[in-house]
This record gives structure tokens, sequence and C-alpha cells, in this order.
């Protein structure tokens, strides 16, 4: 599916970068600041209560292409939100450079708890319609409020429990499976049954190396079920504009779509294998796909590396009693 828009929309890409911060007035050091990783980490060790992060920001846009095309009254907006507190701050950058477009947007600590995500939007006037949606980054920073270290992390919950006598009493229901993805709500989380004989233990122990190779491939089977879990539900929960056409989500369902899609569709580009999967949920072809879901959600747990130390293992402990 080539296109998402029924109008012209940039091809070109769109970075974003955050180039400094300063936390209350205070720089941060830019050991806190990752491009790599396009993380910001505002949890300093020696001020740990602060009321307001600026963050400077430079966006780079397809300059040549917004300068041939038929787009009027071009905008750049970063646009910075959290799902868990419903908290979003949208600022207009200015044009400098040639493609560069730059300003400041502040985070309130108040407005926000854990992890925000910031991206940028390009909006236009289209066929004498203004306002309308023409490019945004396909690479979103992460923005982590309680961390340290400027490392783009997966939310992911471990909640362990007997599922006999669950405080959540739907869990009473599956009694004899040994674990539950749940991914409604601002975070997913994997329900361990610590009434399944031996499996927390295991998963919690150390050992040989046999015993831990094992582990792995336990524990990698889990994580891939809960990307499996995950994608499906963040491809469920796509909300449409007034177009028909689907909404890049906030939150984990974000960076749960935006790092399975390349695998799931790799000869599209990330928005246009948003618009792919969501017309086969809703059209037809569904069920095809579950094949790349599974095998994406196998890279993301590093299910192949896994099973391949765990068979190395049992390997050396046939050819050692022999």
């Amino acid at each position: 599916m080539n296109t998402v828009f029924p109008y012209r929309v940039l091809i070109g890409e769109i970075r974003i970068e955050v180039t400094s911060v300063k936390l209350d007035g205070r720089p941060l050091p830019l050991s806190m600041i990752s491009r790599d990783h396009k993380a910001v980490a505002l949890h300093e060790v020696e001020r740990s209560q602060w009321e307001e992060a600026r963050l400077d920001l430079q966006t780079v846009l397809p300059e040549k292409e917004l300068a041939e095309g038929p787009w009027e009254d071009v905008t750049c907006l970063a646009v910075l939100t959290e799902a868990a507190t419903n908290a979003r701050t949208t600022v207009r950058l200015r044009r400098s450079n040639a493609g560069s477009w730059s300003g400041s947007l502040v985070l309130s600590r108040d407005a926000h708890l854990t992890r925000a995500s910031l991206t940028a939007v390009v909006a236009a006037t289209v066929d004498g319609v203004p306002g309308r949606l023409i490019g945004t980054v396909e690479k979103p920073w992460t923005v982590e409020l309680d961390e340290r270290v400027p490392a783009r992390k997966q939310e992911l919950n471990i909640h362990e429990t007997d599922f006999r006598n669950a405080s959540q009493t739907w869990l009473q229901s599956f009694q004899d499976a040994p674990w539950i993805v749940e991914t409604t709500g601002d975070m997913p989380t994997v329900h361990l049954n610590t009434g399944f004989e031996g499996l927390v233990e295991f998963l919690n122990g150390g050992g040989t190396p046999m015993e831990k190779a094992v582990r792995g491939m336990l524990a990698a089977q889990i994580a891939a079920e809960a990307w499996a879990a995950m994608f499906n539900a963040a491809v469920g929960d796509l909300e449409r504009d007034d177009a028909g056409k689907p909404q890049w989500p906030t939150g984990w369902r974000d960076g749960v779509l935006r790092s399975m899609l390349p695998d799931v569709l790799p000869d599209l580009s990330v928005s246009d294998a948003l618009m792919e999967v969501y017309l086969r949920l809703t059209e037809g072809g569904w069920q095809e796909l579950q094949p790349r879901i599974q095998y994406a959600a196998a890279r993301r747990a590093k299910t192949p590396k896994n099973i391949a130390n765990g068979l190395r293992a049992m390997n050396r402990v046939v050819e050692t009693e022999r």
C-alpha cells in the first residue's frame, strides 16, 4: 500500500533531535542525551527534584521537496505526549537554515509521570484545505523522567501472583496457565502464575549452564508471546481520523508498532505499513499476517539466539556424558 493520504504528502525523511536540555535553567550534561537511542534521561543524581525541563529542538525536513511541491503555508510542530497522563504539549518550530527548523519545548514535571514521546509533524495547506498533515517523524524520541541513562526501554510489567486466589479475579479462570499477557491499560503486563509449580522459582534462580540456557529459552518464549500480544492489541486499538485513516497511537503502543512493523511488512515504510495492517484487520487478510507477526515477535524476544544457546548447552551435556 503506497498511498496513505488522498493528497500528496512528503516522501523524504523527517528527523528531530534534542540538542540540549535545561532543568530549571540548569544545563543537563550531554551524556544524558543519546542520539543513538533517541532518548533523554532527566533524572540526575545531583538534582532529583525539578519543576520544568526546557528541550531545545532541531528538526530537518526535505527542503528541496517542500520547495518543489504543491504545499503552501508549511508549518512544523514539535509534539510531546504521554499516554499515562494524557499530557500533550505542542510548539511551533521556526525555520532557520535550509532544511532546518528549531525551537524549544517546555516539559512540566507535574504534568508527566515516567515517560513521554517526542515527535514532529508537518502541516500545510493542500488543495486549498489548511492544516493538512503532510509528514511526520518515523522514529520519535523518548523522554525518560525517572532514568539516569538515556536508553530506550520497552514498557512491560512483570506481575507474580497465584492465579488460584489472585486479587484480580479474572485471572482465576486461568489457573492452569503458567502465564497470561494483559495488554489493557497504560502498560502491558505479563502475569506469572506462582501456583504453577516451579515456574517462578526456575525463572528467578541460578543453576548450571544447562539450566541457564533452558531459562533463556523459556524467557524468550514468554517475551515472544508478549510482543505478539502487544502488537495485536496496538493494531486493534488504532483510532481513525475524519477521513478514516489510522492514527499513530501514543505510549507503548507506538513503540511496539514502530519496532515490529519493519519486520512484519519489510517492503513498506512504517507509515504505509501502519495503513496496510489496519486494512488487513478491517477489510480482510489479517490471518495472513500472523506468521510475519510471530516472526517479528521472535526477533524482538531474541528467540533464535536463546534456542541456539539452549541446543548448544544440551549438546555439550550429551557429549560430556558419552
